[in-house]
C-alpha cells in the first residue's frame, strides 16, 4: 500500500490534520524565502554602504548616495544620523543667524553643548537601529510557532489514528494487521507530517535569527563609526 492510498484511507479528522498541517508548512516556507532572500539583500547593501561612507568625504553627498542602497540598514541608520544634526544646526545656529562651521558638508552648531547635540545624534541612531531589527524580525515569530505547534497538531492527529485501530478492533472483534493498519497508518502519516512541517521551521527560525543578529552587530559597529566622526566633528569646531 503506497503512502497515496494511506492517506486517501484517512478520515475526516485525519485530512483536517494533515490539511492544517499543509498549511503550516507553505506558509512558513515562503517566509523562509522571502526573510531569506531579505536578509541576504540587506547585509550586502549594508556592507556596501558602509564601504560608500568610509571612502566618501563629505556628509551632504553621503546622504545623496544613500538613496541608491534601499535595502541598506546601515544607509537608514545613516539618514536618521544625518538629519538629526542637521536638524539641530538649523535649530541653533551661530552668531549673526549661520552656523559656526561646516566639515563634511555638515554645518556645526555651537549653542547647544557638544555633549548634548553627541546625545541627541546617538539616540536618533539607536532609534534607526530598533527600527530595523524591528522590521527584519517582523513575521519570523511565525516560524517560532510553526515549529512548536505542529508537533503537537501531528500528535493529535497520531492519538486520533490509534484511537481509530482501538475502535475498528472492537468493531471487527479481532486484532489482526488487516484491521489495525489503516488505524496506525493515520497515525504514522499525522506523525511524519506533524515532524516534516515543524523541522525546517525551527532550523530556518535558528539560521535566520543569527544572520538578523549579524546585521545588528553591522549597525551597531557602524552605529559607533558615525558616531565617533560625529564627536570629532563637533569638538573640532566647538
Amino acid at each position: 500500500m503506497s503512502p497515496v492510498d494511506l492517506i486517501r484511507g484517512t478520515g475526516w479528522v485525519g485530512w483536517g490534520v494533515l490539511l492544517t498541517l499543509l498549511f503550516f508548512s507553505l506558509a512558513s516556507w515562503t517566509l523562509i524565502f522571502f526573510k531569506w532572500r531579505t536578509l541576504r539583500r540587506t547585509i550586502g547593501d549594508s556592507e556596501r554602504f558602509v564601504q560608500r561612507f568610509r571612502d566618501s568625504k563629505n556628509f551632504y553627498t553621503t546622504y545623496e548616495e544613500s538613496r541608491a542602497f534601499p535595502h541598506a540598514a546601515t544607509a537608514a541608520l545613516f539618514r536618521e544620523g544625518y538629519r538629526e544634526l542637521s536638524h539641530l544646526i538649523k535649530a541653533n545656529p551661530g552668531p549673526g543667524g549661520a552656523a559656526r562651521g561646516r566639515e563634511g558638508g555638515v554645518a556645526v552648531l555651537e549653542e547647544i553643548s557638544v555633549a548634548d547635540a553627541l546625545d541627541r545624534v546617538r539616540r536618533a541612531v539607536r532609534h534607526a537601529s530598533i527600527q530595523q531589527i524591528a522590521e527584519l524580525e517582523r513575521h519570523l515569530i511565525f516560524l517560532a510557532t510553526t515549529g512548536s505547534v505542529t508537533p503537537f497538531i501531528g500528535l493529535f492527529g497520531t492519538v486520533w489514528g490509534i484511537m481509530h485501530a482501538f475502535a475498528a478492533i472492537g468493531t471487527m472483534g479481532s486484532a489482526s494487521l488487516a484491521v489495525v493498519a489503516p488505524g496506525i497508518a493515520e497515525a504514522l502519516i499525522n506523525t511524519a507530517a506533524g515532524l516534516v512541517a515543524a523541522v525546517p521551521a525551527v532550523i530556518a527560525y535558528n539560521f535566520l535569527l543569527n544572520r538578523i543578529k549579524a546585521v545588528a552587530t553591522i549597525l551597531d559597529l557602524f552605529g559607533l563609526e558615525f558616531l565617533g566622526i560625529a564627536e570629532r566633528l563637533l569638538l573640532r569646531r566647538s
